[in-house]
């Protein structure tokens, strides 16, 4: 019996039907910008649904430069199935990145049509684990503490369906990612031959979760836009995933001949912040070859104590050029984790030619071969990250 194969991807004509739920739904150019998040939403699913059972699981790669969606460009991201009623050991090397992080829930966002409440997210990091920067470790993840357990333990949800793992980095050059693998520790049988039935179910899996991640995504940089406009941040402190940060997201509106200014106070202790510029469909804008995030690392801080950063479609010549890589609308998105305080920075709008007028006096001047050389430095040290 053969099947209509392109009847299987048939629930991909959704994703392209959320085109009514974007900013500009008639600009052929937003048209084309659907279609390609599509495309890498697609190939992403292979992964997530091809790639590892919760019996057998492996690292897939996550969101990235080519599977977008809003990754941090500061985090290599991995997945793995879990089931809730098993157990797992994850063992390796931290390595010496920020921060390493591991989250638990009972689904992950795109792989179902609603999001399941409560959610059973349980997340824990490397400080809460006490792992040293590149110490040799391993840690049991199970709904109920093994008896007689003595080592590193940390819980997960009786439902749990998945596990997310952050690689967190500030310099990207110089500090080394982990070395991680992941065990089911149940007995279970050898990975088996998928039967017909399940190859199809799967794909057919695959051809929903674009949609379902776009209608996701699209609402929060919707509901941002709706609830206070452009060029307004608005603080966000999510419960369960990464309940430490405060995130600040915004939607950015400038024209050619402007530039936006992003000034805000920093907070004394600041293990890590950080700010990117997302397109208008909730990714990350290229940054690998474009200087589109800046993190407390390589961030300038002005001489009066704040970070100020300058959108503009050319190079301002200032230091914390944000590059909206051609776009002259979209997303910000920045992050303070485990901080003191959470400042709410603002934006200014202003004519380009008048930059100087509104930053400090002594604000340097960024020549272009070093402006070159700072592009360089990037594009060498996030290739050398392993991100799929």
């Amino acid at each position: 019996m053969k099947d209509d194969f392109f009847a299987l991807l048939a629930p991909l004509q959704g994703a392209v039907d959320g085109l009514k739920d974007t900013w500009h739904p008639d600009d052929p150019a937003f048209q084309a910008d659907v279609y390609r998040q599509t495309m890498t939403s697609l190939s992403y699913a292979y992964f997530a649904y091809f790639h590892a059972t919760p019996e057998h699981p492996d690292w897939a790669p996550l969101w990235n430069p080519v599977y977008t969606l809003q990754p941090n460009p500061d985090d290599i991201y991995l997945y793995a199935p879990l089931r809730g009623d098993l157990t797992y050991r994850v063992s390796g090397n931290r390595g010496t990145c920020k921060i390493l992080s591991f989250t638990t829930q009972r689904a992950m966002s795109g792989m179902v049509d609603e999001m399941p409440r409560p959610s059973g997210h349980n997340e824990v990091d490397d400080t809460d684990l006490g792992l040293a920067l590149g110490e040799d470790f391993e840690v049991i993840f199970s709904a109920e503490k093994p008896a007689g357990y003595t080592g590193k333990w940390a819980p997960i949800d009786s439902q749990a369906g998945g596990m997310m793992v952050r690689y967190r980095s500030y310099d990207w050059a110089n500090e080394t990612d982990p070395v991680l693998s992941i065990e089911c520790l149940n007995k279970v049988p050898p990975k088996p031959r998928l039967t017909r039935e399940e190859i199809l179910a799967r794909i057919q899996e695959m051809a929903k979760y674009p949609r379902r991640k776009t209608r996701l995504y699209y609402g929060m940089q919707n509901g941002v836009k709706e609830r206070v406009g452009y060029n307004v941040f608005e603080p966000i402190r999510y419960v369960g995933a990464l309940a430490k940060q405060v995130y600040w997201p915004a939607c950015f509106q400038l024209e050619e001949d402007e530039a936006l200014i992003i000034e805000t106070e920093l907070p004394e202790k600041r293990p890590y912040w950080n700010i990117q510029l997302n397109d208008p469909y909730f990714n990350a804008l290229e940054y690998v070859y474009r200087l589109s995030s800046l993190n407390g690392h390589t961030a300038k801080v002005s001489t009066d104590g704040k970070f100020r950063a300058v959108i503009a479609l050319t190079d301002p010549g200032v230091p914390n050029w944000l590059d909206p890589a051609g776009y002259k609308e979209g997303g910000i998105y920045g992050r303070w984790f485990d901080c003191d305080t959470s400042p709410t920075p603002i934006i200014k709008r202003v004519k380009l030619a008048e930059l100087r007028q509104h930053l400090p006096a002594d604000t340097p001047v960024v020549t272009e071969q070093e402006r070159a050389e700072e592009l360089r430095t990037r594009v060498k040290a996030c290739q050398r990250r392993r991100r799929w």
